[in-house]
């Protein structure tokens, strides 16, 4: 059998050190260098462009980090969508005040959530957003959490919009080449992790119907992504 055929969740180092903790500092440099090579920004970017065909008011990301990432989106999309207020959640507080500074400079203001999703989600009562958007984060949960934040984040946001890696041979073998990027131990083995736990086919949007929403896309996304796009069982339908 496939080695690959099924998710296989391992626990990543960098989840288990803390936040100043050096081999997590060179860490999450690395991951913006993965981020670069994946094309993840640009991706998402196109994904939202594609399913929010007027400018959103109101943006969460989940498991935002220290911001770099969403602050790349809104360099790109700033220009057409201005005075985008967009919340930053994380279960650690990792985004400093010069990246802050940065979203200001583009018109856009922030709120950064330092909490659980899990906790976060079922404490906000109505608390509504144009969409959730969520990069390599929703690998690290198991389908029936999967499921469970899904159910939570449905009622929050007419759109999820999701780019995580690619569970696939090639994926994987290019987790060898890290080194070449200076990448040190914790990056090694959490990105091969990362795929072994990654998605194919339509797995998202089976778990993301089990919870009451609407898949809208799902694919793979270049060599290393995948992407997925889902409704709230009562969002209205979207340009495709």
């Amino acid at each position: 059998m496939n080695a690959l055929s099924h998710r296989s969740l391992v626990p990543e180092i960098l989840d288990g050190l803390a936040a100043d903790d050096p081999r997590a500092l060179a860490s999450r440099r690395d991951l913006r260098w993965i981020n670069a090579l994946m094309f993840q920004a640009p991706i998402m970017a196109s994904l939202l462009r594609k399913f929010l065909p007027r400018p959103p008011h109101r943006i969460l990301e989940i498991g935002a980090g220290d911001g770099t990432f969403m602050l790349k989106l809104g360099r790109r999309l700033a220009r057409h969508w201005p005075e985008v207020e967009l919340t930053l959640l994380d279960r650690v507080g990792l985004a400093s005040t010069g990246i802050l500074a940065e979203f200001n400079r583009l018109g856009w203001s922030t709120e950064v959530i330092t909490a659980d999703v899990f906790d976060w989600a079922e404490g906000t009562g109505g608390e509504r957003f144009d969409a959730i958007t969520v990069n390599l984060f929703l690998h690290h949960f198991d389908d029936t959490e999967l499921v469970r934040l899904f159910s939570l984040l449905a009622s929050k946001a007419p759109l999820l919009l999701a780019t995580e890696p690619l569970r696939a041979r090639f994926a994987l073998a290019a987790t060898r080449l890290l080194p070449a990027i200076g990448a040190n131990d914790v990056t090694r083995h959490d990105a091969a992790q990362s795929v072994r736990a990654g998605f194919r086919g339509k797995e998202l949007s089976d778990l993301w119907l089990a919870a009451g929403g609407r898949p809208l896309e799902e694919r793979r996304a270049g060599p290393f992504s995948h992407v997925f796009v889902g409704a709230g069982a009562n969002a209205s339908a979207r340009s495709r």
